[in-house]
């Protein structure tokens, strides 16, 4: 039977990576007050950050229902595929337990919980692109990612919070501080929710090198074949520079820039970057 890998447009996997890995993307909801949109299909995140402008208010995310996963696994199920899903963290999101649920009316539907989101979920999808290549099964495609779903290194530095002050993630008076102090936090995702990691002080262009540095010395067993150095809308030198530090490792075999989709840019605002892999050393 034929594996068709499919995932939730929170994997902010880029249209090329998904042509040339044959991904069908599932987009989730996002409202702009009263305008119900479609993630990555009737808004881009230059629609969150001009909304925000106007009213200084957020978008607010949606998942899709197990009626609308049920029919978006039925078309490739009736082509003959088995499935495996990629699904943003059960902890950020109802999307996986729908997901779950309409996969039981299925025999060959695999849906995983990635325990992550962005790119930590991108690594999982070409990670299981690569497997059916290489001729597994769904099911063993889905045994295989899971193992691996520990080691996904998952992290983000913010040059400011105003968005996650704003979305009601940290308090006024952290927010207040970090302003006051130029704090530029890391947050890392772990078990599938997301912590404040180690926090910068000074210009973002030295906080960013200094995280770079800091990633690779506490994570340092990556999986060589690929990286993603993801970002919002921010200096393209800056993020230039970034790619350049990771390129002058000399670990990684493919190294992928990509923007961050409307989560990310929902929660964290512009200027923020990570630099994510899989830590494991590329055990299978």
């Amino acid at each position: 039977m034929k594996t068709k890998i499919t995932a939730d447009s929170t994997c902010d996997l880029p249209v090329d990576l998904q042509q040339k890995y044959d991904v069908t993307i599932m987009p989730l909801y996002v409202s702009l007050g009263e305008k119900n949109l479609v993630d990555g299909v009737s808004i881009s995140p230059e629609d969150i950050y001009e909304y925000y402008a106007d009213t200084k208010k957020l978008p607010k995310s949606a998942a899709r229902s197990q009626a609308d996963y049920f029919d978006f696994f039925k078309q490739f199920t009736d082509d003959g595929y088995a499935i495996v899903h990629f699904c943003v963290s059960e902890s950020m999101s109802v999307s996986y337990h729908n997901a779950l649920e309409a996969s039981k009316q299925f025999d060959n539907v695999y849906v995983v919980n990635t325990e992550s989101l962005s790119t930590g979920m991108a690594l999982q999808v070409l990670y299981a692109c690569d497997l059916v290549a290489e001729g597994a099964t769904a099911e063993e495609v889905f045994t295989k990612v899971k193992k691996r779903i520990p080691a996904v290194q998952a992290s983000f530095i913010l040059n400011n919070l105003e968005f996650l002050y704003k979305g009601g993630r940290c308090s006024s008076l952290a927010y207040l501080g970090a302003n006051m102090l130029g704090i530029k936090p890391s947050i890392e995702v772990h078990d599938g929710a997301m912590g404040v990691g180690k926090k910068y002080i000074g210009r973002f262009a030295r906080c960013l090198r200094k995280y770079v540095e800091d990633t690779f010395e506490k994570f340092d067993n990556p999986d060589k074949r690929r990286c993603f150095v993801t970002h919002t809308k921010m200096d393209p030198e800056l993020v230039e520079q970034v790619v350049e530090m990771v390129k002058q490792k000399g670990i990684f075999n493919e190294i992928l820039e990509t923007t961050a989709g409307c989560t990310i840019t929902t929660h964290c605002g512009e200027s923020t970057l990570g630099v994510l892999y899989i830590n494991d050393g590329g055990e299978n």
